[in-house]
């Protein structure tokens, strides 16, 4: 059963578009986004795949992850069962990635702390008992827009890092998966 609402669309498009839409519908298939910036004198362009997470679309997954530098995985801090499907991302990545994928795990929705079911501290727990490394770990709100730059920013480095030596303008690919099905949908335009 896969957890619908953790927020992964509202994490993109509050980092490409600085919107939020409370009212918002699950992503249908794929959403496409795309966000330059400049990281260590290096230009870089971002292109996000934000997948719809239901059951139906995850035989679709790796068709938007195969060749990615980076994942997010997303889950929401007021849900145990988003954490747990959270991790069954996680172990999927594992499987079918390389081991220099950069991972980062963003916990959503701290707006609403008093409702917190996942603590912090079971998150960390879980990343450092994994095999596989997870670059960073976050907690974030795409409502009141808190921590949301620097996800996207720390991701950028770190890939501006791995590729250092390379060609000035670099284009990187950077997926954003979860158990969320999002808030919002956003066409590619092509179908």
């Amino acid at each position: 059963m896969f957890i619908t609402a953790v927020g992964k669309t509202s994490v993109a498009l509050r980092y490409i578009k600085n919107t939020f839409s409370p009212n918002g519908t699950s992503t249908i298939g794929a959403s496409f986004l795309t966000k330059k910036l400049i990281v260590d004198e290096t230009v870089v362009k971002l292109q996000i795949w934000d997948t719809g997470g239901q059951e139906r679309f995850r035989a679709m997954a790796p068709m938007y992850y195969r060749g990615a530098s980076a994942a997010i995985l997303v889950y929401d801090i007021t849900s145990e069962e988003s954490f747990t499907e959270m991790t069954s991302w996680m172990e999927e990545l594992n499987k079918n990635m390389s081991e220099d994928l950069i991972i980062h795990v963003v916990g959503n929705k701290i707006d609403l702390e008093s409702d917190r079911k996942v603590p912090f501290t079971k998150v960390l727990d879980y990343c450092d008992r994994l095999t596989m490394i997870v670059n960073g770990i976050h907690e974030v709100s795409a409502k009141e827009n808190q921590g949301i730059d620097d996800v996207f920013f720390e991701i950028t480095q770190s890939l501006v890092k791995k590729l250092n030596g390379h060609d000035l303008y670099k284009t990187m690919t950077t997926d954003i998966y979860q158990n969320e099905y999002p808030t919002t949908t956003e066409k590619s335009g092509c179908c």
